[in-house]
């Protein structure tokens, strides 16, 4: 449906909904817009928020997807501090937080991921922060500082992020994770143990197979963090990084197919043709690896941005992207393509001892993933590869001497 009088209305105002309404525009359509956001700013760029915001590098305005002013001359009406609370597909509307409603030809599910929360005692103190949003990092910003400990629950890459700008602020960091090594669920052993060694030696503190049972506080305020084995982590603020969930529950009340996130089509399409889902909240197919899968980083926001402008507007579908995301922490700079599906083999290329190596994912002589750290010549060949489903030779993978492009040759 690309007739200029149909209406569009886009719930979520994060990288993916501003990415699609500006989309939209770009690609011809030109009906109403309403671009729903929770925050009270226009969209901007998340993954700076663990690291140069709280560095003090970056802020709201340098951030920002598009200048403010962007929108009403593109007659895109931006409704900051609001949210969705109800989806009537019926007679197709969407009631507001502010008990407003709007009425839609097309719908843009662009909800997002809420942070986990804790289920413990004194999980309701103040100083407990999370990251997710401007407000979240300028809280945790105010909380750093030469003098300040800062207790990180999850060894993630956010919290791994959060303790590398922490340092760098001067305040200590001790990082709790429940499971026996860091990046457990995201990243290999070699992995994790390189980014514990390189935190430790900038000064960060871990505890490992630590689960945390509750939060101990003083006048209302965080003090420490308790462990299971009765030890109290004493701390200034904590900041608790588990995982997100997805906000598909307007979704689920109105009947779409969800599972793990909003079930979505390679158009970014819900089961109801009328509504779309895109961005963290979308449990979307992957033909790569023949499987669906919920993703949460700017890549699939983007992507599945332009394949729902592009099914509005009536553009060719885009083509399908290898999935990708990064991680920066100190000097080091880690670029993953691809997911550690399948995998029966692990191959090493360099030295971690060097601070640049790659690590390769093999289901076979197919390359499933690549996680590389300083080396962009193997993330960019080793993103190919895993596109193109070409087996690759493994022992000039392994080889240095042997050039990527040789080896994706």
């Amino acid at each position: 449906m690309s007739s200029s009088d149909a209406h569009v209305v886009i719930i979520g105002a994060g990288h993916a909904g501003g990415s699609a309404a500006a989309l939209l525009r770009q690609y011809g359509f030109t009906g109403p817009i309403d671009l729903v956001g929770e925050e009270p700013i226009p969209p901007y760029q998340r993954p700076p928020l663990s690291k140069a915001w709280l560095k003090g590098e970056a802020d709201a305005d340098s951030l920002a997807l598009k200048p403010l002013e962007f929108y009403a001359e593109n007659n895109i009406a931006f409704r900051p501090n609001l949210t969705a609370v109800k989806l009537t597909r019926g007679d197709k509307t969407v009631t507001l937080s502010d008990g407003s409603t709007l009425t839609y030809d097309i719908l843009i599910l662009a909800t997002g991921a809420r942070a986990i929360k804790l289920p413990v005692p004194g999980a309701d103190l103040k100083g407990l922060l999370e990251l997710r949003t401007a407000a979240d990092a300028e809280a945790l910003k105010a909380t750093l500082g030469p003098g300040k400990r800062l207790a990180i629950v999850g060894g993630g890459y956010i919290g791994l992020e959060a303790a590398a700008s922490a340092r760098a602020l001067g305040a200590e960091a001790v990082v709790l994770e429940r499971e026996p090594r860091l990046l457990a669920r995201v990243a290999c052993e070699t992995l994790s143990t390189f980014f514990q060694s390189r935190h430790e030696a900038h000064g960060v503190k871990f505890e490992l197979g630590a689960s945390v049972v509750g939060f101990e506080g003083q006048d209302g305020h965080v003090t420490g963090v308790k462990l299971a084995d009765g030890r109290v982590i004493a701390c200034d603020a904590a900041l608790i990084g588990v995982g997100a969930a997805p906000n598909d529950e307007i979704a689920k009340d109105a009947g779409l197919d969800c599972a793990r996130g909003i079930v979505v089509d390679l158009e970014a399409r819900t089961s109801d043709p009328a509504i779309f889902a895109i961005g963290d909240v979308a449990h979307r197919p992957m033909p790569i690896y023949d499987r669906m899968f919920r993703m949460e980083s700017v890549p699939n926001a983007l992507e599945q941005a332009k394949q729902a402008a592009s099914a509005i507007t009536g553009r060719p579908a885009p083509a399908g992207e290898v999935p990708w995301q990064w991680s920066d922490q100190y000097d080091l700079k880690l670029q993953i393509a691809g997911y550690a599906f399948d995998v029966d083999e692990i191959l090493l290329r360099g030295d971690p001892a060097t601070g640049k190596f790659a690590i390769f994912h093999l289901k076979g002589d197919l390359v499933q993933s690549v996680e590389a750290i300083n080396s962009p010549p193997e993330f960019m060949m080793g993103r190919q590869l895993i596109g193109a489903r070409r087996p690759v030779n493994k022992a000039k993978l392994a080889d240095t001497s042997v050039s990527m492009k040789e080896v994706a040759a």
